[in-house]
């Protein structure tokens, strides 16, 4: 695939008999081409939120590589999430991904706030309320009634159930 041209863009619209207004060619003129870093900007933000260790980015051959160790599996999701949001859905070609895990004994950490409950918990980490008891059973060191948590508390949240 040819790279992005403004020129090549507005002399095919004038082959095709296409008019294109002025405020449209001085847009056309005045875009810069995106680095790849600037298209994924929202990913490296996040890996910075979400403290990825020992994170690199390198720009090379039209491919951004980036990797590093993120915390736990959910951290990681997130960050594949972000990728998938950015390139639609689907596997980007212009991107190499090497995220691996700290900690793979648990899926997250949650601490508990105020107006928590852990159907809402569940509901979060795994798109199902009623999967609360998988994080009750895995924290009864903590808890002893699945309705009574408290703020403050830190719940360790297992991998999703297998479905």
């Amino acid at each position: 695939m040819r790279p992005f041209s403004p020129l090549r863009y507005i002399k095919s619209a004038a082959t095709f008999g296409c008019s294109l207004s002025e405020a449209v060619i001085n847009n056309l003129l005045n875009k810069k081409a995106m680095s790849l870093q600037d298209k994924y900007k929202s990913v490296l933000d996040l890996g910075q939120e979400l403290e990825v260790r020992d994170g690199f980015v390198e720009e090379r051959d039209g491919q951004l590589r980036i990797g590093g160790y993120a915390k736990d599996q959910y951290h990681k999701n997130l960050l594949w999430d972000e990728i998938k949001r950015i390139s639609g859905g689907v596997i980007p070609t212009d991107l190499m991904a090497d995220i691996k895990v700290d900690n793979t004994d648990y899926y997250h950490k949650h601490t508990v706030e105020k107006g928590d409950s852990l159907s809402k918990i569940a509901k979060h980490y795994y798109g199902k309320a009623n999967q609360y008891m998988h994080i009750f059973n895995a924290n009864t060191d903590i808890l002893k009634d699945p309705n009574l948590i408290y703020p403050g508390q830190e719940l360790t949240i297992p991998f999703p159930p297998e479905a």
